[in-house]
């Protein structure tokens, strides 16, 4: 199937380099080009594509700009932006609205790649299974009011980490859940931070949004009310993926930015199962006591009872709010890594090993074709010497 692709620059001979640089991808891509971000929306308005790829900087409308606009008015739309030499500021607020964030002048066979891994997310996310559960549900659930907040704050022209710890401190629960997180280590620090607006100024924009979404998550519904499912206990284990997977990812070599990815996923992997327990109880009840009489793990239950497992959920809600495509094929193929078309270990890797170390007695293998594949099986004794017993606590 012929990917469109739609590529934006506002200098034409950088347009007319693209377009020589990804003609052997004319079998596999059907490519457009468009002056600035105008003319971009104009053709994403008459015609269906699958990526946009823009420059950052450009006058008038910039590429963060532009993917704003793309966000809102096409979400299915995979979003990748050409960064140089820009301002942090102007990185910084293309990080909200892009789904991955590539160097210029970018290598064509590793824009090749991206599109390939985004595009397939799409298609997983789009399958008809999980859209007909998540036709069944009231309503999807919304972007958390705190999480939108702090968003629009990184968006602004001039973003402030004190507002944000502002933002964030209004809420005691979620202050307490981030300093929680903080505090146990959870990328590997070890010094203790007084205030939410303290931890978001040594965390970064991107990590802090995404604990804040987390914390977020985990506080919508009443523990009472959902059990038998155990909310605390979900909590819990996703603290310990999130810092065994941030540890994993860091043991293998992993860059810093995929090391926080390894990290956040972790915490956010189980989402799904937060989700289809508040909003389909009964069903979720159901799915337990049969996942309990077969003996087998709940992902399995789950497609009998769903027609799908709580990864694709949790990923579909990650990819419908924007987050980063890494963090949401690590929830999406955390159980089945090697249908995932991602080349090298990654968040993946790490997020795959770190659940299925972290609380082996639930059921949850190792894909040992999968890390054969990858040449990393000799290294799971390393990862297992990297649990914390204290993690979660």
């Amino acid at each position: 199937m012929l990917r469109k692709v739609l590529f934006v620059d506002d200098e034409p001979k950088v347009l007319e380099g693209l377009r020589r640089m990804l003609r052997p991808l004319r079998g596999e891509w059907e490519l457009a080009f468009a002056g600035g971000g105008a003319q971009a929306l104009e053709l994403l308005d008459r015609a269906l594509f699958d990526v946009v790829v823009t420059d950052l900087r450009m006058p008038g409308m910039d590429g963060a700009q532009l993917l704003a606009q793309v966000r809102g008015r096409h979400p299915r739309v995979v979003r990748i932006v050409l960064t140089g030499q820009s301002s942090r500021e102007a990185v910084l607020r293309a990080g909200n609205v892009a789904h991955r964030q590539l160097s210029k002048p970018c290598d064509p066979e590793l824009l090749k790649e991206v599109v390939r891994r985004s595009c397939a997310l799409r298609d997983l996310l789009g399958s008809g299974q999980l859209l007909t559960l998540l036709s069944r549900l009231e309503s999807v659930p919304s972007m958390p009011a705190m999480y939108a907040e702090v968003v629009k704050e990184l968006e602004s022209a001039e973003p402030s980490m004190q507002r944000v710890g502002e933002v964030i401190a209004r809420d005691v629960g979620i202050s307490a859940r981030i300093l929680q997180m903080v505090h146990s280590a959870f990328l590997g620090m070890h010094f203790h931070v007084g205030s939410p607006a303290q931890a978001a100024t040594y965390l970064g924009a991107e990590t802090t949004k995404l604990l804040v979404l987390a914390a977020n998550i985990f506080s919508l519904f009443d523990p009472e009310q959902l059990r038998p499912f155990l909310i605390e206990g979900v909590w819990a284990h996703s603290q310990a993926v999130g810092r065994l997977a941030g540890a994993v990812a860091r043991a293998e070599g992993c860059s810093p930015r995929e090391v926080e990815y390894a990290a956040v996923a972790g915490l956010l992997h189980d989402t799904g199962q937060v989700v289809l327990a508040g909003y389909l109880p009964e069903e979720y009840r159901r799915m337990l006591t049969l996942a309990d009489e077969r003996g087998v793990p709940a992902s399995v239950a789950e497609r009998e009872v769903f027609g799908t497992t709580h990864a694709e959920v949790g990923a579909y809600l990650f990819g419908l709010w924007g987050l980063p495509d890494p963090i949401v094929e690590a929830v999406a193929w955390h159980h089945r890594p090697g249908d995932c078309p991602a080349g090298g270990f990654g968040a993946l890797g790490a997020v795959h090993a770190a659940d299925a170390l972290a609380d082996d007695k639930e059921g949850r293998p190792l894909d040992h074709d999968y890390l054969g594949r990858l040449g990393v099986t000799e290294r799971v004794a390393a990862w297992q010497g990297l649990l914390d017993p204290g993690a979660g606590e």
